[in-house]
């Protein structure tokens, strides 16, 4: 199968690159390779590589970003994933569009499925629930992916090239006492088990709505209580006061997704998020020696 990622020097886009190039023929694109905000260009691209499935991993996902340029981050999350998807149907390509859990506004306090309601709180959030509309309306073979909390053994552009994991890492060495929000619920996940479980969802050509991410949650403090407990760093972990650390957007402050549909067709390769953490620590420990 060949294969079109956009995005694919991002965190996560490196990760699909990687899985997909076992068994498949990868074309991996950058933004600075495929606007996908430009029509002719992603006509060209697919003219020319002729793929069979494409994987959209490109975003503006810096959420602070996106609320200060709300037109900037509807042309890439929502009018972008428009294009690719009018371009998947006049080609009948595979289009799978990655989302996030922003969509919902964490009031439900439990496990979101696929068929609850939407309810993005911040302009990120809205506009890849822009994105995921314009994917499945337009196309009927394509497939959102809503993940969460991801975290990747290439570096987050967007964040400076350290995600969670690394960062508090870094800090532990830093400072004398690290204090982290407990009342943000959600689910870590690494980049590469999206990646296997993306590969999944293609080769079975599964369409429509999939929540992916690991199973279980936690709070960011559990999280990275758990980073330091793995890792075997000591450091004075405390929680943070209620209000501490307030953020500039409003953000869900439950955000745990419920792989439903991926358990309803029996593709569900996704690990809990404990056991993402410990592959994901023992491979950076890895590269790094």
């Amino acid at each position: 199968m060949r294969v079109i990622v956009t995005g694919a020097n991002g965190q996560l886009g490196m990760d699909v690159c990687a899985a997909f190039a076992k068994n498949h023929d990868v074309q991996a694109l950058s933004h600075e390779q495929l606007e996908i905000t430009d029509t002719a260009q992603v006509e060209r691209f697919f003219d020319s590589i002729r793929p069979q499935c494409v994987i959209n991993t490109a975003a503006m996902h810096h959420v602070e970003k996106c609320e200060a340029d709300p037109v900037q981050s509807y042309l890439v999350n929502a009018a972008g994933t428009k294009n690719l998807a009018e371009a998947c149907a006049r080609h009948d390509i595979q289009l799978i569009h990655i989302s996030t859990d922003y969509v919902f506004d964490g009031a439900k306090k439990a496990p979101y499925l696929e068929s609850d309601a939407p309810m993005p709180l911040n302009v990120y959030g809205n506009t890849k629930l822009s994105g995921e509309y314009y994917a499945l309306t337009t196309w009927n073979k394509s497939s959102v992916v809503r993940v969460s909390g991801i975290y990747g053994t290439h570096p987050c552009r967007a964040k400076g090239g350290l995600n969670f994991v690394r960062l508090m890492l870094k800090l532990a060495q830093k400072r004398p006492q690290l204090r982290v929000v407990d009342d943000e619920i959600l689910t870590p996940t690494p980049t590469a088990a999206i990646a296997e479980q993306l590969l999944r969802i293609a080769e079975a050509k599964a369409f429509g709505l999939f929540h992916a991410t690991c199973h279980g949650q936690c709070s960011w403090y559990a999280f990275a209580e758990r980073i330091f407990e793995i890792a075997g760093v000591k450091t004075d972990l405390q929680k943070s006061a209620l209000g501490e650390f307030p953020a500039k957007v409003a953000r869900p402050s439950y955000s745990v997704l419920e792989n439903a549909r991926l358990k309803l067709l029996g593709i569900d390769c996704m690990p809990h998020w404990e056991d993402g953490l410990k592959g994901y620590l023992a491979a950076i420990e890895t590269i790094e020696t």
